[in-house]
């Protein structure tokens, strides 16, 4: 079987930082008395990712299913009080102490007993609650509808007593001599009927409209607004409500409109007409709801000293639930042996843990007191293993914004290494400015010292990135300090901080914006651009000149890198076939055509020759013989060009077509004559078997190899163009970051100086701080992030890193206590 810990190559990094750690897949046999313990072990040491061995049970069919069953029913317990105290403004007791061992039962017993009495509590405070929430109701029906029936029995006396009044003043001769006397048949009297009662606010106009229809027009009703909102009793929610008062006539009506308040939500309740007996209710009401919310109050403060009791021991208690259920899940991935007294683990684990591992295996035994010691072994495997590499604070961030595009293959070359420096500076040569890398240094560097509190805290999602990402912005903001200075730009304004300009006016004309009438008296500027280009007609077009063919040496020199880092994966898995075909030809096609232009750029700036570039590049493919005249920038150079265009030709079919053909032979050679022969290692880049256990007859497809090798170089010839011409981002972004600073400088705070106002100059300087941070601290921040991390991931990754592997996902108890259920 092929060794999984790889080869060796002397000619990258050293392994601990290019490589991920070496791993091993081991085996433990734990006797049944001590396996708890020793998965409890394993799991406070962190290094041991277990293999499922009883994927093919259900989860109800395995050997701790009862218990798993047992800690989820606590953990629902917890997830209670947790609810519970949330609501009730309780926080948890912080544990300073995790290490204190408190046994399971114990919980067990406890929360049940607290959960059992709190139920009660709530089940009691919501029934008085909702007594308090009908006896409010109703002091506002008797409120409201006794001043219905007050008002109309003052209004009947009024209207009686003018009638009366009238009839005395009559004449009496007009009245008929014979006046009939009408008599009324008491039986035949019509006895009105009512209903009071509350409905919602909003179904107040259809609600009498619905008893109108439904009663043909039979009803009088009257409603009252209640001005405050009340909390209904059904629903315990806040809800505007109106008085309603309805008089009918007959047990039918009666029934009509009982079920149309019903299906309202209409809450009714007893009223009396007898005004003595309406302020005998009040009286009662009133002493009823006094009673009763001195009876919630003290209800209210038991469940809070109970939440509180629950508070001290809640984080211990749901610390020592998360433990148990995660130490029984890890239990149910163990197989039983045959004689069903031992359980058999899998899993994987650095090398380097191996006495460690052991070490835990030991103290478990003797303190659970077993008869039978563990055994630990490793096994040989053609499994893939997983990826781990140690971080720390500061390369974690780093890590993980290369693990976002894909895990790197076990042992894989580590993009990180390299990342940590070309990803931010990448990010500055687009940032470039050193007023405002300063201002990202200062908020950086408020979160680096107080990461120890911020740690602790719970942040916003945005914040909670910023603070994960600290160390990258940190050393985002250096290299835009560095870049910044060579660009001499702070908040657009060039300093002369190394030494004054190299160049000075012969004259007053060449005061005028233009770099006409300069004459260079003193040494060039050491370091960066010359504070005198700043502000000329000529400072565009010098500064686009010198950022492009910037970018593209930046480009050409990164995507080397990245060749270079595939020839030290095909060193490290001994892959000669890719080393010859595919690194050789890919540095050659790439370094041949831009490599070429990279270094007549050099050329170019060290000679101050007027060659056209582009004319010599184009011109290069279309008319490889003619004579370049002008734009010749050394001797010979078209019989190099024409050796470097034949070269670049030449690798074309060079990537493309050997490495099939080769790979198809070493498959042919590597099983002649052996049927069930164990397979040796392989040439080939990464192939390292993803099934456990093969036979040597592995498949080889030979169309399905040629056809990904003419993808994969029709994908490098065409790449090496874009690739080159993408990296003029770094131009585009560079100068649009400079020119908006240049804007808001001179279009907002000079232009706001020159009013001579001091209101002004406020505003001006407020809008220009809100401008600078909100779009060129902010906004472009993220723009030049996020177009680094595609040269990063595309560009540049795409030369060497297949990225398909997949984490190292140890068993730990470190963060059990902060995952959510």
């Amino acid at each position: 079987m092929a060794d999984i810990r790889g080869g060796g190559g002397g000619c990258c990094p050293p392994m601990d930082l290019m490589r991920s750690e070496p791993m091993q897949l081991v085996q433990v046999i734990v006797p049944m008395e001590s396996a708890h313990l020793t998965v409890s072990y394993l799991g406070d040491l962190g290094l041991v990712q277990f293999k499922d061995l009883n994927s093919e049970k259900s989860p109800f069919q395995r050997t701790y299913a009862a218990q798993i069953k047992r800690c989820g029913e606590m953990a629902r317990k917890i997830r209670f009080f947790k609810d519970q105290m949330s609501k009730a403004g309780v926080s948890p007791k912080v544990i300073l102490d995790k290490d204190i061992d408190i046994d399971l039962d114990d919980v067990e017993v406890k929360l049940g007993e607290l959960e059992a009495e709190l139920v009660e509590i709530n089940a009691n405070n919501d029934k008085l609650q909702r007594s308090y929430n009908e006896l409010v109701e109703y002091k506002l029906v008797l409120e409201k509808a006794g001043d219905f029936f007050a008002s109309a029995h003052r209004s009947a006396t009024a209207q009686q007593s003018e009638i009366e009044s009238q009839q005395v003043g009559e004449d009496v001769l007009e009245t008929p001599l014979l006046q009939e006397e009408k008599s009324v048949d008491p039986t035949k009297q019509v006895k009105l009927g009512f209903l009071t009662g509350l409905v919602p606010r909003e179904k107040s106009m259809v609600f009498e409209r619905i008893l109108f229809r439904a009663t043909r027009g039979n009803i009088f009703i009257r409603q009252s607004v209640i001005e405050e909102s009340v909390v209904d009793p059904n629903s315990g929610e806040k809800a505007e409500k109106n008085v309603f008062v309805v008089f009918y006539s007959g047990e039918r009506a009666k029934s009509k409109i009982l079920k149309i308040c019903e299906a309202f939500g209409a809450n009714r309740y007893p009223f009396s007409e007898d005004l003595g007996r309406q302020a005998q209710m009040m009286t009662e009401v009133s002493g009823r709801l006094a009673e009763l919310k001195t009876t919630i109050n003290a209800g209210l403060d038991h469940r809070k000293i109970l939440l509180e009791t629950i508070g001290d021991k809640f984080e211990q208690w749901n610390l020592k639930v998360r433990k148990e259920k995660a130490i029984y899940h890890t239990l149910n991935m163990l197989s039983l042996d045959v004689t069903k007294k031992c359980l058999v683990g899998e899993g994987w684990s650095p090398l380097f843990a191996a006495p460690e591992i052991q070490e835990a295996l030991q103290r478990a035994g003797v303190d659970s007191n077993s008869q039978v010691g563990s055994i630990f072994q490793v096994l040989r495997t053609k499994e893939m293993p997983p990826t781990f590499f140690r971080t720390n604070k500061f390369t974690t961030a780093f890590q993980e914004i290369v693990d976002a595009y894909g895990v790197a293959k076990y042992q894989e070359a580590n993009p990180t290494v390299f990342t940590i420096v070309t990803f931010p500076f990448l990010f500055a040569v687009m940032f470039g400015d050193w007023g405002h890398g300063i201002c990202l240094l200062l908020a950086t560097m408020y979160l680096i010292l107080r990461e120890k509190k911020l740690s602790s805290q719970k942040l916003g999602d945005i914040m909670e990135m910023a603070f994960g990402g600290r160390y990258v912005i940190f050393m985002m903001s250096l290299f835009s300090i560095y870049t910044g200075l060579i660009y001499n730009e702070f908040f657009s304004i060039p300093y002369p901080l190394f030494a004054p300009s190299a160049y000075e006016c012969r004259d007053a004309s060449c005061s005028e914006a233009t770099t006409i009438g300069l004459i260079k008296t003193r040494d060039t500027y050491p370091f960066g651009v010359d504070p005198v280009w700043h502000g000329t007609r000529s400072e565009l077009p010098f500064l686009n000149s010198l950022k492009m063919k910037m970018s593209i040496l930046l480009g050409v020199a990164q995507m080397n890198l990245g060749i270079i880092m595939s020839f030290c994966n095909a060193k490290f898995f001994k892959s000669a076939v890719n080393v010859w075909f595919q690194f050789v030809p890919q540095m050659i096609f790439l370094n041949c055509l831009f490599g070429y232009l990279s270094v007549l750029i050099i050329i170019k700036w060290c000679t101050g020759s007027q060659a056209d570039l582009y004319h010599v590049m184009i011109y290069m493919f279309l008319s490889p013989m003619d004579d370049l005249g002008e734009n010749q920038l050394f001797p010979n150079q078209k019989t190099v060009q024409l050796t470097f265009l034949f070269l670049a030709l030449v690798s074309v079919p060079w990537m493309l077509l050997p490495k099939p053909f080769i790979l198809k032979k070493q498959h042919e050679a590597r099983h002649q004559g052996q049927s069930y022969a164990q397979l040796d290692e392989t040439d080939e880049s990464l192939q390292v078997e993803t099934t456990g256990g093969s036979h040597g007859h592995e498949e080889f497809e030979f169309s399905e190899i040629f056809v990904h090798q003419l993808i994969h170089t029709i994908e490098f010839v065409l790449g090496a163009v874009s690739n080159t011409a993408s990296y003029l981002r770094l131009w585009a972004l560079s100068l649009a970051h400079s020119e908006l600073s240049s804007v808001f400088y001179e279009k907002v705070l000079l232009m706001a100086w020159g009013f001579n106002n001091i209101f002004i100059l406020i505003v001006g300087i407020l809008v220009f701080i809100f401008a600078t941070v909100g779009v060129l601290l902010v906004m472009e921040t993220l723009s030049a992030f996020l177009h680094a991390l595609r040269l990063r991931c595309v560009e540049y990754q795409n030369k060497f890193y297949e990225g398909d592997g997949y984490k190292f996902a140890p068993f730990t108890f470190t963060l059990v206590g902060n995952e959510d259920e």
